[in-house]
């Protein structure tokens, strides 16, 4: 067994202070994610730093009519939220789907937006993983893929974000609060994963001694919402294939749009292609469907993955064609 350090910190301040000083540190959230990591030694970390009973928790109203989401509130805390459930429903519904109630109650947002890839050969040590060891090679572009991503692969990695929490936030425009030796930071979700390219190891714009102290929705988009997950079993799997979005229509034209895709990229997926196809044009089933196959048109596959083309153009499309016919509704369940 190997011996790892725990300091649980009383301020941010202190907790940065940890981290920026020892390069083998760790923040620690939830746990949920980082402890098996830890455990099967993909990350050898000689300290880890408690961030749960920082004053970083809580779910507030802003001036402009968004919201403040403190990171390390519990993703059940967060899905409960009278204010989440009313003005971010698709928000309240991927956290739901994300994870079994006992997760959930561990689980932190920030820890949430830094979990890492559920590729198997990332947690194999005996297989070559770009992510876990640089330069080693990706064993899974050439081996059992099908949980894999089809958007924003490299050859050097093909491995598929997790988060749910994470697509949703993408979907609403949201922004990560950082916070680090230099001060705070605000670093826009779109741009906050890092896509593979020749350095899949580094996976988000933050640096290493940076904490995620918040999440900030702005004001919630005119239209109805929705999150649906596609997975092989009905709980606590992760997605083949996620839809979140918001959809407004106004004399039959689609007024506003926001699109984003959950297992089927490296990063949580911003469908800006397929946002532009639909921008103003007819709200029809046919349409839905040309977008989505717009936005697929440079996906990459390999033989076991390739189903997740076509399952991700039929999700869009139902799940927008449900939402041209509803309005609105908070969670109920």
């Amino acid at each position: 067994m190997r011996p790892v350090d725990y300091a649980r910190p009383k301020t941010v301040a202190q907790a940065i202070a940890l981290v920026a000083a020892d390069p083998s540190a760790r923040y620690l959230g939830g746990g949920t994610n980082l402890v098996d990591l830890v455990r099967v030694g993909v990350v050898v970390p000689d300290l880890l730093v408690d961030t749960t009973h920082l004053p970083l928790a809580g779910v507030e109203a802003t001036p402009d009519g968004g919201l403040r989401v403190g990171a390390t509130t519990r993703n059940s805390d967060l899905a409960d939220d009278p204010l989440v459930r009313r003005r971010y429903p698709l928000l309240a519904r991927a956290v739901l789907s994300g994870a079994s109630g006992q997760l959930r109650n561990m689980a932190t947002v920030g820890g949430n937006l830094h979990q890492r890839t559920r590729c198997p050969y990332f947690t194999d040590l005996a297989a070559p993983c770009n992510k876990r060891d640089p330069g080693a090679g990706c064993a899974a572009a050439g081996g059992f893929a099908r949980s894999t991503a089809v958007l924003g692969t490299s050859e050097h990695c093909v491995a598929t974000h997790p988060s749910d929490l994470a697509v949703a936030l993408v979907a609403l425009g949201a922004r990560v609060e950082l916070t680090g030796p230099a001060g705070t930071r605000e670093v826009g979700l779109t741009t906050f994963h890092r896509l593979p390219g020749e350095t899949p190891d580094v996976e988000t714009v933050a640096a290493r001694d940076e904490l995620v102290t918040a999440v900030l929705l702005p004001p919630p988009p005119p239209g109805a919402q929705a999150y649906r997950k596609v997975r092989d079993r009905a709980s606590y799997a992760f997605a083949l294939v996620s839809v979140a979005a918001v959809l407004e229509t106004r004399d039959g034209r689609v007024s506003t749009i926001r699109l984003a895709l959950g297992g089927v990229g490296t990063v949580p997926w911003r469908a800006r292609v397929a946002e532009a196809h639909l921008l103003g044009a007819e709200a029809t089933e046919q349409a839905f469907s040309d977008a989505a196959t717009a936005e697929l048109a440079h996906a990459v596959t390999l033989p076991d993955n390739a189903f997740k083309v076509d399952l991700t153009r039929r999700t869009v499309t139902a799940v927008l064609r449900d939402l041209s016919t509803l309005r609105d509704l908070e969670v109920t369940a």
